[in-house]
Order: C-alpha cells, then sequence, then structure tokens
C-alpha cells in the first residue's frame, strides 16, 4: 500500500467581501506521498496560491480538509515550510536574522541557529551578505533568502509559490 504524506480531500474556498463572494478554490482532492515533487498548474486566479496557503495552515478551507501524515492541519506548522510569490522578509531584519527567524520561534541554541544559517548562506551564494538588509539585495537575492528561511527550518513539506516573484 502506497504511503501518504499529503491528502487534499474536497477543499473548497469561498471569499465573502465587499464585493460579494468569490470562489477561490472549487472542490479539489489529490494525495501526494513521501519523496514526491508535484506541481500545481493553471491560469491566474485559479485557485493555486489559496490551496497552498490551505496546505500551509494559513488560510482555513470553507469545507473539506487537509492532512498530513493523517493529521487534520488546523493552522501553520513548523513540518510546512512557505516561499511566498513575493519575498516577505522582514525588512528590519538582516538577511541571517531572516534566515534564523524560524529557528528563533523553535527555540534552536545560538550556535545551531548561526550554523544553519551559514550553512544555507553558502548553499544560496550568499556568503558575505549576511549583514546586509533586504533593502540591499536584488529580487533573486531575495527570493533566495526566503527560501534558505523556510528549509533551514527542515521542514517535512515545502510549499512554493510562482518563485519568480511579482
Amino acid at each position: 500500500m502506497k504511503q501518504i504524506k499529503l491528502s487534499i480531500e474536497e477543499v473548497c474556498k469561498v471569499f465573502n467581501g465587499s464585493q460579494g463572494t468569490v470562489e477561490a478554490l472549487q472542490s479539489t482532492s489529490f494525495k501526494v506521498s513521501p519523496g514526491e515533487f508535484v506541481t500545481i498548474l493553471g491560469p491566474s486566479g485559479c485557485g493555486k496560491s489559496t490551496i497552498l496557503r490551505v496546505v500551509a495552515g494559513l488560510v482555513n478551507p470553507s469545507s473539506g480538509e487537509v492532512l498530513m501524515d493523517g493529521q487534520k492541519i488546523i493552522g501553520p506548522g513548523p513540518d510546512r515550510g512557505m516561499v511566498f510569490q513575493s519575498y516577505t522578509l522582514f525588512p528590519w531584519l538582516t538577511v541571517q536574522e531572516n534566515i534564523e527567524f524560524g529557528l528563533n520561534l523553535s527555540g534552536v541554541p545560538a550556535k545551531q541557529k548561526k550554523d544553519t544559517a551559514r550553512q544555507y548562506l553558502q548553499l544560496i551564494g550568499l556568503t558575505g551578505f549576511e549583514n546586509n538588509y533586504p533593502v540591499n539585495l536584488s529580487g533573486g537575492m531575495k527570493q533566495r533568502v526566503a527560501i534558505a528561511r523556510a528549509l533551514a527550518n527542515n521542514p517535512e513539506v515545502l510549499l512554493m509559490d510562482e518563485l519568480w516573484g511579482p
């Protein structure tokens, strides 16, 4: 029997606003096994970002459910890393501090946190930029920092939304 890491079951998302009701995501179901790489393709506005935000636990579905390892996702968690369309870096934090952000929330000891950040700085080719602020980086550099920040937490699932930016 094939093991299931992530199960999206009949997930639908409706937003209610001043302009009326918008069905951002029609009933969607699929399963992802451990180690699988899945790409969601579709035209602008079809719900790709919405399903990623639901899986990340940032948005609750209007109906249906998302299970990870058989457990219902009810909010954000360290087991899921999210890289957004826009860089979503904290402008008041340096590159290194941005990479360390999730590690701070998890209570990782200072030396391990710094070592992990340095490892990812090297991996993304930004050694020497650790003390720079996002305003001093190119768009591609900002996106690499966002990816490193997500990877530094060693998530079980990495969710990446249109990585070429806005």
